[in-house]
């Protein structure tokens, strides 16, 4: 059987076995072999000029000039060769809505999502699809048929800067989410990537770090939700990391880019580079690299001339650049992006439906963490005080590439002076103000607003209402970590001496993550909004008044303090800071002070997050899944069967008096093992008020699996297992034991 065919017969069945979620990829405008034989057949009339101009791309903020083709301010741009039929290529960010960071386009504004971590807050792939679909018709519509969305690097350090954009610790969640928003983009015949292939865990660093892991762990934890992730999505374009990984850097690794994803995977489309990303010509063609994005970025254009010298030479066989340029094409043509171009002029978006889709995206994925005495929802109060957090203007984004100039404008915007993301990022609020939310949907009752410097002010207006809530935020960027996983600007400080004057205190957490809470102990009530999108307010506001009822369960762990994690800071960050100290005494010779590469090692290995805590008999603050509800539910009738793969079948009851929703989860671990209990399948269920509903959840074959180098391929080691139908991580209330059939999978 060919590699691709294995990848398709592979994906069909465990989507057919597994898939907790009831949505999958679109299908493909054309099948990966059709869409391969068209572009071979175009390969076949290019000239050698013609193939190289496909492999190198321009960052249009750098590129005035070196094309006669309409360029667009955005992230990146490949001239079509129209004798061909062969389209432009105009590729943006889109992490979250189609970005406008620093707005190189004036007034071009898109409609901002919640962070990624918010949507895999919902443990809901239809609406992970909904986003992707409606940002890949915005994409559509401003005239952009690439977009650099998909990124599904797993949680390994709470204080990752960038862990706001992607979807969680656990393969299994993170590979679902990120598929159903990749086909979402991709139903509107353009293309999504999926990225940052591999280990791009940390921003520190991130240009130069070597990640550190065995072959076994990394095919366990990263790899596999990539893998999750293209077989749900079949994602047009892998985009490959910054980082080296195991000694390689990640666009020059063939392990990965030629063993792995194209060989084991039997991956058919293109490998492109992040923006300077590129190290090589020949050693990154060979390992797999396809195509050299934001060609300004790198040292040199490592993919123009020195790939047609290193071609007339034979360092890189014609053979190879012929195969570069005809997945790059296989990519468009199978997405749909060849045969359906972009318009020619920016078309009228419906900024108001997709509006919508930001609201209920952000109400699925607000975690309620704490409600002690029932404080939630809001009902029975006539003054209430809302503190902090610039709540009275808006809700706060993430910085970086994902930063979207949202429908609404920025009611704040603060430059950077200075750090790694100062080119590019800025501290910026979506214009969906909590506050004018609550007012909006508590008419008649007295809201003050206090802001979070006047804490004197704070704590007299919390004392004389009925309610405080106190809106703290924490904000992280793509090019930085957090220093540490505490909430900034005193604002602990402030949520103490807020809960001393007023017993009931709500406190909603505007994170790009985990952050510590010091206060938890007096604090009653406690929501998790995440970063959540343009509609942020309104979405907060339905939760706290109970309009909406929470359902979101985290994706991520909440350690009770840094030090319960794999590492308690960004590794390397003390010599960064003494280089940068460094380089600030002697500016004349700044460049000599450059942070050089060095080991991360990954000791948990495949044990990632929820894992890492139990392996370690760490209690954290509050565990991966967990969420509270309005409402309550039963789990009754429950029934396990193994054989092939283990499942659970149950009723679920809500057993309360809200329609709401719950999300089963199922855990499995092999006894006699010493690897903890993973996430084998989840389902999110909506029920009225006594509604039941029969439910099945079926592990994913290679969540049960360990994958075995000297196969090479995935092992389901016969014998006895025990299941756990849970609500999160920690929950060990239900559990079943049942006997496997020993079984192997190709990698």
């Amino acid at each position: 059987m060919g590699k691709s065919m294995r990848l398709a017969f592979a994906a069909s069945w465990v989507i057919a076995v597994a898939a907790p979620a009831v949505l999958h990829a679109e299908e493909p405008a054309e099948n990966a072999q059709q869409a391969r034989a068209r572009a071979d057949a175009l390969v076949a009339k290019m000239t050698l000029e013609e193939k190289l101009s496909l492999v190198h791309g321009l960052f249009p903020p750098m590129a005035a000039g070196k094309t006669d083709q309409e360029l667009i301010p955005s992230a990146g741009h490949i001239d079509g060769i129209p004798r061909l039929g062969i389209p432009t290529v105009r590729e943006s960010d889109a992490s979250l809505g189609v970005a406008n960071q620093v707005e190189q386009r004036k007034g071009d504004v898109a409609t901002a999502l919640p962070s990624g971590l918010a949507t895999a807050a919902s443990f809901d792939p239809e609406i992970a699809h909904a986003g992707g679909a409606m940002i890949g018709a915005e994409a559509r519509a401003k005239r952009f048929n690439v977009l650099l969305a998909g990124g599904v690097n797993l949680t390994r350090d709470p204080w990752n800067g960038r862990n706001f954009e992607y979807l969680g610790e656990d393969p299994l969640l993170a590979g679902e989410m990120a598929g159903a928003a990749i086909s979402g983009v991709q139903s509107n015949h353009i293309v999504s990537t999926i990225k940052h292939f591999a280990l791009n865990s940390q921003e520190t660093g991130r240009m130069v770090l070597d990640a550190r892991i065995d072959e076994a762990a990394l095919r366990m934890s990263d790899l596999l939700a990539f893998e999750i992730g293209i077989e749900r999505g079949n994602p047009a374009s892998v985009m490959c990391a910054y980082n080296q990984v195991n000694g390689d850097y990640a666009c020059e690794s063939k392990h990965l880019l030629t063993d792995i994803l194209k060989t084991d995977w039997g991956y058919p489309g293109w490998v492109m580079s992040d923006w300077g990303a590129v190290h090589s010509t020949v050693k990154a063609a060979n390992a797999g690299l396809d195509q050299e994005s934001g060609q300004e970025l790198d040292k040199q254009i490592y993919f123009g001339a020195p790939l047609k010298a290193a071609v007339a030479d034979g360092k890189v066989r014609e053979a190879r650049l012929d195969d570069m340029v005809a997945r790059y094409l296989t990519g468009l043509i199978s997405s749909g992006a060849f045969d359906h171009p972009v318009p020619a002029k920016a078309q009228k978006i419906d900024y108001a439906a997709h509006a919508e889709v930001a609201r209920r995206a952000a109400e699925a994925g607000i975690v309620l963490l704490k409600n002690e005495g029932d404080l939630l929802p809001l009902s029975g109060v006539k003054k209430i005080a809302v503190i902090g957090g610039h709540a009275d203007v808006g809700v706060l984004s993430g910085g970086g590439s994902s930063q979207v100039r949202s429908v609404g404008g920025a009611p704040i915007e603060i430059p950077l002076g200075s750090g790694a993301a100062s080119s590019f990022a800025r501290i910026t609020y979506h214009a969906s103000s909590p506050l004018d939310a609550l007012r909006k949907a508590m008419p008649g009752i007295q809201i003050t607003f206090v802001d979070q410097r006047d804490v004197e002010g704070a704590k007299k207006a919390a004392a004389e209402a009925d309610v405080a809530i106190v809106f703290a935020v924490q904000w992280t960027t793509e090019a930085q970590d957090a220093v540490n996983l505490s909430l900034p600007y005193h604002q602990d400080d402030l949520i103490s001496a807020v809960a001393a004057a007023q017993p009931h205190t709500i406190a909603v957490l505007e994170t790009g993550g985990p952050v510590t809470m010091p206060w938890i102990d007096k604090v009653p009530a406690v929501v998790e909004a995440w970063y959540p999108g343009q509609r942020g307010g309104e979405a907060i506001a339905d939760i706290l008044t109970g309009k909406a009822n929470p359902s979101g369960r985290l994706p991520i762990t909440f350690p009770v303090s840094a030090s319960q994690a794999p590492r308690p800071e960004p590794v390397g960050l003390d010599k960064l800071n003494s280089l940068e100290a460094q380089a600030a005494a002697n500016p004349a010779d700044a460049s000599d002070y450059q942070l050089k590469s060095y080991p991360v090692d990954y000791v948990e290995g495949a044990n990632v997050g929820y894992r890492w805590y139990e392996q370690q008999r760490e209690k954290p603050l509050f565990p991966f899944g967990h969420g509270l509800s309005y409402t309550s539910f039963a789990y009754r009738n429950a029934q396990a069967s193994g054989g092939k793969v283990p499942s659970v079948t149950f009723d679920v009851v809500n057993t309360g008096k809200r329609k709401g929703a719950v999300v089963p989860q199922l855990y499995v671990k092999r006894d006699g093992s010493d690897s903890p209990m993973r996430l084998a399948a989840f389902q999110r269920v909506t029920l009225k008020p006594g509604e039941t509903r029969k439910v099945t959840l079926t592990a994913e074959p290679r969540i049960v699996a360990d994958y075995d180098t000297a196969l090479p391929g995935w092992r389901i080691a016969g014998g006895t297992y025990t299941l756990a139908l849970a609500n999160d991580a920690e929950d060990r209330s239900r559990t079943f034991t049942v006997t496997l059939e020993s079984a192997t999978m190709k990698p």
